[in-house]
C-alpha cells in the first residue's frame, strides 16, 4: 500500500499540494479563535482572561510541536508525523467535546496541548514536503500551503458558530468539537496518507568531480544554533506575534465597542481569515521573486503602520485594518519556511523550522502575559507597533549563511 501512495505521489506530485491544502483548511484554529472564545467561556466557566490563555497556550504548544514534528519528520518521513498530528489534533477536539463544564481547568491538558501540538506536526511536515518537491518553486508550494491555513480561520468560523447553534446531537461548543473531531480524522488520515519525500536526485555531471560547484547549504540543527542568522530570525518570528494574537481572542469584544454589531464583528474574523489567505498565498510568491528579506522588511513595515492605525480605527475601519494585519502577520509565517531552507538548506529542513517557531512559542507566551499583567488596553496596540519596528531591525541584520565547510577541509 506504502509503495503505491509513493509511485502515486512521484507520478503526481501535485497530490502533494492537494493533500496538504485540504488537511490545513481543519488546522487553522488559532485564526478562527474568536467564534471559539465566547461559547468556551460560557460553556467552561472562563473569564476573558483565562479563555486569552487557553489560546496563548495553544500557540505554544504550536511552536513546541513544530520542533519535536520537525524531528520526527526528519527521522521518519512527513506521513508518520502527519499521523501523530493527526491523532494528536484529533484527541483534543474529542477531550475537549467529552469534557464536563466542572472540570474547566482541564480544558488546557485537553485541548490546548494536544490541539497546538497535533497542528503543529501536521505544519511542518507538509510544509517541508511540499518544498522537496517543488524546490524550483518554494515559494508556489508554501503559498498553496499557507493560503489553506488563511481559509481555514473563515471556514472554522462559519462552521463552529453552525455546531454552536446545534446541528448534532449535542449543542454548543461541546458539540462544535464533537464535530470538528469526526470531520477532521478520516481527512486528515487521507490526506497523511498521500505524503511523502521525492525519490533522491543522482547527481548531475556538472555537481561531481573537481569542478564541482559550491556544495549546498546543509545546516543541521546545532550548528544553525551556533548562527547569528538563527537568532535573528527567531527574535524577528517572536516579534511578529503581538500585532494579531493580542487581539485575535478579544476582536469581536473589541469590534462591539468601537462601533459594531456583534453580527458585524463577526466579519473581524471571516475578512481576517481571508487577509491571512491572501498573505499566504501571495507572498510566498512575491519572495520569490524580491527575495525573502526584502519581502520580510515590507510586511515588518506593514505591520508597524497598521498596529499604530489599529489604535484609532473605528467601526467597519476595525475590520479594514484587523484583515490588514492578519495579510501582514500570516505572511510573514508563510515566508518563513522558505527563509528557513534558504539559509540552512533543506537536509534538515523540518527540525530547523521547528527551532525558528520556538520564537512563537515565546511570543505568544510573553506578550499576552505582559499585556495582562500590565493591565493593557490601549498599550496593546503600542506594544506591537514597538515589537514590529524591532523585527523589522532584526530582517534588516539579517544577511545570506554560506555553505558550512566539510570537516575534512584544511
Amino acid at each position: 500500500m506504502e509503495q503505491k501512495m509513493g509511485r502515486f505521489t512521484a507520478e503526481h506530485p501535485w497530490a502533494v499540494l492537494a493533500a496538504g491544502a485540504v488537511i490545513q483548511i481543519l488546522t487553522g484554529i488559532p485564526a478562527a479563535w474568536g467564534a471559539f472564545q465566547q461559547p468556551v467561556m460560557e460553556e467552561y466557566g472562563f473569564s476573558e482572561a483565562q479563555a486569552g490563555y487557553a489560546f496563548a497556550l495553544l500557540i505554544a504548544a504550536f511552536g513546541v510541536g513544530c520542533l519535536l514534528g520537525g524531528f520526527l519528520q526528519d527521522r521518519r518521513g512527513p506521513r508518520c508525523a502527519a499521523l501523530w498530528g493527526t491523532a494528536l489534533l484529533c484527541g483534543g477536539f474529542f477531550g475537549a467535546g467529552a469534557l464536563p463544564p466542572g472540570l474547566s481547568w482541564a480544558f488546557f491538558l485537553v485541548f490546548s496541548i494536544p490541539a497546538g501540538l497535533g497542528s503543529a506536526f501536521l505544519y511542518p511536515a507538509i510544509q517541508s514536503c511540499a518544498q522537496k518537491w517543488y524546490q524550483g518553486r518554494k515559494g508556489l508550494a508554501t503559498g498553496v500551503i499557507g493560503g489553506a491555513v488563511g481559509l481555514s480561520g473563515a471556514f472554522l468560523t462559519f462552521f463552529v458558530r453552525a455546531a454552536v447553534a446545534g446541528f448534532g446531537p449535542v449543542e454548543g461548543i461541546r458539540g462544535a468539537f464533537w464535530a470538528l473531531g469526526g470531520l477532521t480524522l478520516p481527512v486528515c488520515l487521507a490526506g497523511s496518507a498521500l505524503l511523502s519525500d521525492p525519490p533522491a536526485e543522482k547527481p548531475r555531471p556538472d555537481q561531481q568531480g573537481k569542478k564541482q560547484k559550491t556544495p549546498p547549504l546543509d545546516y543541521p540543527p546545532g550548528r544553525m544554533l551556533c548562527t547569528r542568522q538563527y537568532w535573528l530570525c527567531a527574535a524577528a518570528v517572536c516579534l511578529s506575534t503581538p500585532a494579531v494574537l493580542l487581539f485575535s481572542p478579544i476582536i469581536l469584544r473589541l469590534g462591539q465597542e468601537r462601533g459594531l454589531s456583534e453580527g458585524a464583528a463577526v466579519w473581524a474574523i471571516v475578512l481576517g481569515s481571508g487577509g491571512s489567505a491572501a498573505g499566504r498565498l501571495l507572498m510566498p510568491l512575491l519572495s520569490d521573486k524580491i527575495g525573502r528579506r526584502k519581502t520580510d522588511l515590507f510586511l515588518f513595515g506593514g505591520l508597524f503602520g497598521l498596529s499604530v492605525a489599529f489604535a484609532f480605527a473605528q467601526s467597519w475601519g476595525v475590520i479594514a485594518v484587523y484583515a490588514g494585519l492578519t495579510f501582514c502577520y500570516s505572511a510573514l509565517a508563510a515566508v518563513l519556511p522558505a527563509l528557513s531552507t534558504d539559509l540552512f538548506g533543506l537536509p534538515h529542513a523540518g527540525v530547523n523550522y521547528g527551532f525558528l517557531a520556538l520564537g512563537q512559542t515565546a511570543g505568544s507566551l510573553a506578550f499576552p502575559f505582559l499585556a495582562n499583567g500590565l493591565g493593557l488596553e490601549m498599550g496593546r496596540h503600542w506594544l506591537a507597533a514597538g515589537a514590529a519596528a524591532a523585527g523589522f531591525g532584526a530582517i534588516w541584520l539579517l544577511r545570506p549563511t554560506r555553505a558550512p565547510r566539510s570537516p575534512r577541509a584544511n
